[in-house]
């Protein structure tokens, strides 16, 4: 190689690495510039995106060693992402998955129960999902449905919450009995805040996806949500698996102190790594390269 070639072709991997973050911050795609800077106007000292940036790598590196630490030992590691709708949860799974093995680390977001999973045992249709050793699952949402939407929509019955309540500190106790970390996490915004999301996915074409029936109706339900979520934090709040409250109204440094946090909580750390060397090619005179038809290939648009 040339002079400089190495740190050319490490600059050029560090711009694609940037832009990959960069479409994932697009978050004004397609908002009208009004509400935009509405946005800007009420957040007035939000983190300077190349500080940002700089510590999203930072942390996803760290992520990284964290992966190879819990895939090396067996360890089996539980996360679970709860708060208020567009709290930010699922823009900070995205971040913490964002570099990982998706082998190692999953995302879970369940749908809404089916007849027959609604007539099982409650846990039944998460117990499935828990990692195995190795393994890292990040619950957008979990079982705390019940202690949330259920309850305030009137999805599930007074007794069954209380049961929901008398049963979960055990459960979670006996995961992690068997060995799993259990960590979770409640992304909290303001009244405000939330408004001016949803106003925001309301007038984003590429957002309006996100809002369902149940979120309009959390507007309605603010104060149900807040008494359902103060109860939810005294019966389940165990030392074995605490709650940690993420203030959420800068997306940005949530998602970094959330990861952070995280970080803080598992004691990983360096494991021994098999030297990567990449074998030659090997070459066969003989061979020649058929000529696929060029119905085969996508159209090159761009």
């Amino acid at each position: 190689m040339q002079d400089g070639a190495p740190q050319d072709w490490l600059r050029s991997e560090l711009d694609n690495t940037l832009d990959e973050d960069f479409e994932l911050e697009l978050e004004d795609a397609a908002l009208s510039e009004e509400i935009a800077k509405i946005y800007r106007d009420t957040h007035p000292n939000q983190m300077p995106r190349a500080d940002y940036f700089h510590g999203l790598l930072r942390l996803q590196s760290e992520l990284i060693r964290l992966q190879d630490w819990v895939a090396y030992h067996k360890e089996k590691v539980v996360v679970i992402f709860e708060g208020r709708d567009s709290a930010g949860k699922g823009g900070a799974i995205k971040r913490i998955a964002q570099r990982l093995n998706p082998r190692v680390c999953r995302t879970v977001a369940l749908p809404a129960p089916s007849d027959r999973e609604k007539s099982q045992w409650y846990f039944q249709r998460y117990v499935p999902h828990l990692p195995a050793g190795g393994e890292i699952v990040l619950f957008d949402r979990s079982w705390y449905n019940r202690a949330g939407v259920e309850r305030v929509m009137g999805f599930a019955t007074e007794p069954q919450v209380e049961q929901f309540f008398q049963d979960v500190p055990e459960f979670e106790r006996m995961l992690v009995r068997s060995g799993i970390r259990v960590v979770k996490y409640w992304f909290s915004i303001t009244d405000e805040e939330q408004q001016m999301r949803f106003l925001m996915r309301i007038h984003d074409p590429l957002k309006q996806w996100k809002l369902s029936p149940m979120d309009l109706q959390s507007r309605v339900r603010w104060e149900d949500y807040t008494k359902a979520k103060e109860d939810m934090f005294e019966r389940t709040n165990i030392p074995e698996a605490p709650w940690y409250i993420v203030p959420g109204n800068d997306k940005k440094r949530a998602r970094l102190n959330c990861m952070a946090h995280l970080l803080s909580l598992i004691p990983y750390g360096d494991v021994p790594h098999h030297e990567v060397i990449l074998p030659d090619r090997v070459f066969n005179p003989d061979y020649e390269r058929e000529v696929l038809p060029p119905e085969l290939y996508v159209p090159q648009l761009y």
